[in-house]
């Protein structure tokens, strides 16, 4: 099994996964999905509220603001030592107080902790007129995707199979794939249709250049033909700042690991075998 970056920064990524079953490839995009911790606001507790919004419809709003997550700092409430109970170890607490006339946004929520801040500070929560006041104390504690979606570390997360395109030496060049394929994957060079340099990634496997080519009447099968790779798939994915996509792949594949290593030692402990 290899990965392939084609790009990798903080916030997104695209890279090739080769030699893997097609499950094994959906099980890694819903671990990146559903299985990365990220921390989330989880309970306010509002002092003071005379905007617009009732108090449930603010604290959904606040829930769904991503917040920049160290995992190396935080652990989940289930896991720490103060029982849930709620402690530096586990929870982030904000505050904000804020009166109108203005906008209130994420860079209005004061953290405890100066590292773990809203992704953004220009995210809406609510709009006061003169005089309406809004007071309040939130928390913040990890989850996954599983849970709720304010809890998702990507924004984008999906996969397709790698294409193959061949080419055979009936191909007169005639041009029909070429002016069919809607992202200009052919070109002609000399007597024959060609891939173009680093087109075939973004192939969509449509195959329209297929139904082109046999529609000329030039024999009883096309010159080209489009498929797919059964074990390699190209993955894009989208992180909402909370995470750098390099560390949810890593936290994902970790994941994984993880059930993989609880069910071998489930099946030893069915079967009676103790060997590793």
């Amino acid at each position: 099994m290899e990965i392939q970056f084609a790009s990798l920064d903080e916030t997104a990524t695209r890279f090739t996964l080769s030699g893997a079953s097609p499950a094994f490839a959906n099980a890694m995009r819903r671990a990146m999905i559903s299985d990365v911790p990220t921390l989330a606001i989880e309970d306010v507790r509002i002092y003071d509220n005379t905007s617009a919004l009732f108090d449930e419809m603010l604290a959904h709003r606040l829930g769904l603001i991503p917040i920049r997550t160290d995992l190396d700092t935080y652990v989940a409430r289930e896991n720490c030592s103060c029982g849930g109970a709620g402690c530096p170890g586990c929870t982030v607490t904000f505050t904000l107080s804020a009166e109108g006339p203005r906008t209130v946004t994420s860079g209005d929520l004061i953290p405890q902790d100066v590292k773990t801040v809203p992704v953004s500070d220009n995210i809406p929560i609510v709009k006061l007129t003169k005089g309406q006041k809004l007071v309040l104390e939130a928390r913040a504690v990890l989850g996954t995707g599983k849970d709720h979606a304010k809890w998702q570390a990507t924004l984008v997360c999906g996969y397709k199979n790698h294409p193959a395109i061949a080419i055979t030496d009936a191909c007169d060049a005639c041009g029909m794939c070429v002016d069919e394929c809607p992202r200009d994957i052919l070109v002609i060079k000399g007597k024959k249709v060609e891939i173009a340099a680093g087109k075939l990634p973004d192939c969509s496997l449509c195959r329209l250049c297929e139904r082109a080519c046999i529609s000329t009447g030039i024999g009883e099968e096309p010159a080209i033909r489009v498929s797919a790779e059964p074990d390699r798939f190209i993955f894009v994915a989208e992180s909402d700042g909370s995470l750098s996509v390099n560390d949810i792949l890593q936290r994902a594949l970790q994941h994984i690991k993880g059930q993989s290593d609880e069910l071998e030692q489930k099946i030893r402990e069915i079967s009676g075998d103790d060997k590793e």
